[in-house]
């Protein structure tokens, strides 16, 4: 009989996934002690902060190559198959999930329930069963936490099953490599192996929201922060890597519903989550002070290093990776809702780092627009941010998170605009990036300008000025806002040179439009009425 411990559902069993298991089973072990669980078993230390630290091994970060999910009945007519989707054969997939169910017999097993989605109209039960007790904490972290009551009664609507030192045949089993996170529609089971990375474990039930939240229950799952205000309104911040998202979205005067994953239905937004997954790479707590006291115990560090000699990390080594992260439960931000829960949105601000200091630092889009500029995901990384990338480079990724995107970019932004239009919900498009020429010409948009403009929209402030319309890409300018200076609104007026930075614009407008031709056999006419206008010979 099996050595169980822990809370669990006592109908619940590993049999009936097909995992004959004769050693120990740890059902729901609390995060000390799963913390303690790692530290004996030799995976992980304490830092000084109180945080636990792991290393993920062979990989730490996503392997979006070796992403797959099975083509079946669900999926085949309704998967955006092709660069992102890759299709997997049932037949291949049964197979794979037999041997893991194999490798897991003689193997501890930590099994943690949680839930995704705080709005119970569409709550969705996730039970894990790991090799690691780090995945476990992971899950404990990031998830929806039942109560003990819960847990005593809760049945998976999805299973993962996660076995990071299991390695495929790749010739056998049908995968790309060794490692390979895999989802199943039918089965309504994910099977991650080879790999140690725990982001595989989240964004595998990301994908799975956005796939069944916009197709079967109307809900547009969004790769967004948001936060509420003193008088109820929702805001959303959508933006990639660099561009602001998480310091914009972190008002003292606004306590934030979530940080990464949410959906938008006729009740308002919700947050996905409940917890925190932050990049730490170069943190200090003057820069970034909420994710700096979130980092205690509880909280675990990926992939960092200590400094020689202590047990403190150093957030600027990036010896092992410069996607270094901590992960820890909402509860750890002082300024986070109890309830992960808010109104229909007033105001969706599309943050963009434009290092070609082409776009206006604010602006305003319409139905059209937004639907155009939420397919492209606009943003541009600069030197040092990336090896091998010395001048500015435009970077896309439509609904700013087209990694997790089983359907087609236009399904999500025509629900964007179809809530526009039913919300009168406000649509802006704000630059973090540069101004006054481009990067290594310009500067920085100040952030106490961003702040200001994102604070003028969110009480209404820009509802009664004048705009101008930005003559390539069609967006609104205003002409003035409280607390920033008229002439850094409109871009052209920063430059030094009017002819290099209309040379400049045109040529941005160029790149946006060859990156939305492969959009465009999908797109409606209003969205591609959308496009910037390139001026010949500018």
């Amino acid at each position: 009989m099996n050595n169980v411990s822990g809370i669990k559902n006592p109908n619940a069993s590993l049999t009936t996934l097909g995992i004959q298991n004769e050693k120990n089973q740890y059902w729901n072990l609390t995060p000390e002690e799963l913390m303690e669980h790692s530290i004996s078993k030799g995976m992980a230390v304490l830092a000084d902060s109180g945080a636990l630290k792991i290393n993920t091994g062979k990989f730490t970060g996503r392997s979006p190559m070796d992403r797959f999910i099975v083509k079946d009945d669900i999926t085949k007519d309704k998967v955006d198959w092709g660069d992102i989707n890759f299709s997997f054969e049932s037949d291949k997939f049964d197979s794979l999930y037999h041997k893991i169910t194999q490798y897991f017999s003689g193997k501890d097993i930590y099994v943690k329930d949680g839930y995704a989605c705080a709005d119970n109209n569409y709550k969705l039960n996730v039970r894990l069963v790991a090799e690691y007790p780090w995945s476990s904490q992971f899950l404990h972290n990031m998830f929806l936490r039942p109560s003990k009551e819960d847990l005593l009664k809760v049945n998976p609507d999805w299973t993962i099953l996660c076995a990071p030192g299991f390695l495929a045949v790749p010739d056998v089993d049908g995968t790309r490599q060794e490692n390979f996170a895999i989802i199943n529609f039918t089965k309504k089971t994910i099977i991650i192996g080879g790999t140690g990375y725990t982001g595989e474990i989240k964004k595998g039930i990301f994908s799975v929201l956005n796939f069944i939240l916009p197709t079967e229950r109307n809900v547009l799952s969004m790769h967004c922060s948001s936060n509420v205000g003193e008088e109820g309104d929702t805001a959303v911040f959508f933006g990639l890597s660099g561009t602001g998202k998480t310091t914009l979205s972190a008002d003292p005067n606004r306590p934030l519903i979530g940080d990464d994953e949410h959906g938008w239905s006729d009740d308002g937004v919700f947050n996905f989550e409940g917890g925190c997954y932050a990049k730490t790479i170069d943190l200090s707590s003057e820069n970034e002070p909420e994710i700096w006291e979130a980092i205690k115990h509880g909280a675990i560090l990926e992939n960092v290093v200590f400094k020689e000699g202590t047990r403190e990390v150093d957030f600027e080594d990036t010896s092992i990776t410069q996607n270094t992260r901590v992960s820890y439960p909402i509860y750890h931000i002082e300024n986070a809702l109890k309830v992960s829960k808010g109104g229909i949105p007033k105001n969706i601000f599309f943050l963009t780092c434009d290092a070609f200091g082409v776009l206006p630092p604010i602006s305003k889009l319409s139905k059209e627009q937004a639907m155009y500029h939420f397919i492209s995901g606009y943003t541009a990384k600069v030197a040092g941010t990336e090896v091998g990338i010395k001048e500015p480079k435009t970077v896309f990724s439509a609904c700013f998170g087209a990694p997790f995107l089983p359907l087609h970019p236009t399904k999500y932004a025509e629900m964007l605009g179809e809530k526009m239009t039913k919300y009168n919900t406000n649509v802006w498009l704000v630059n973090t990036g540069w101004t006054g020429g481009e990067y290594g010409v310009g500067n920085r948009m100040k952030l106490k300008y961003t702040r200001a403009m994102i604070t003028a929209a969110l009480n209404g402030e820009l509802d009664h000025v004048n705009y101008a319309e930005h003559p390539i890409f069609g967006i609104e300018m205003p002409s003035n806002c409280p607390n920033v200076p008229d002439e850094v609104l409109n871009p052209r007026g920063t430059w030094e040179s009017k002819v290099a930075y209309d040379a400049k614009a045109n040529d941005l407008a160029k790149k946006f439009n060859a990156n939305f031709k492969q959009f465009e056999d999908q797109a409606n006419n209003d969205i591609l009425s959308a496009a910037p206008k390139v001026v010949v010979d500018a």
